[in-house]
């Protein structure tokens, strides 16, 4: 098990990497104990892409996250990963 402190450390710097590379709607990070995954995770809203970019792909893998399936929604990108 990662400290939770790392973690946390890993969702942020993926948040602040995908706010400085692709256009979001909104992203948001959840501690474990607000969280259905019951881990730190991002969720992301990416506007004006159809499925999730390769550099979407790319920060997520850096900051080794893990993707979780969520489909799109309103014509928007929904993008959900754990640490």
């Amino acid at each position: 098990m990662s400290c939770t402190v790392d973690d946390r450390d890993r969702v942020e710097r993926a948040a602040r990497a995908l706010r400085d590379t692709v256009p979001t709607a909104q992203i948001d990070t959840t501690p474990p104990t607000k969280s259905q995954y019951d881990d730190w995770t991002l969720d992301a809203v990416l506007v004006d892409t159809e499925g999730v970019p390769p550099t979407v792909l790319r920060e997520l893998a850096l900051a080794d996250l893990t993707l979780r399936p969520t489909p799109s929604q309103a014509g928007h990108q929904h993008v959900v990963a754990t640490a």
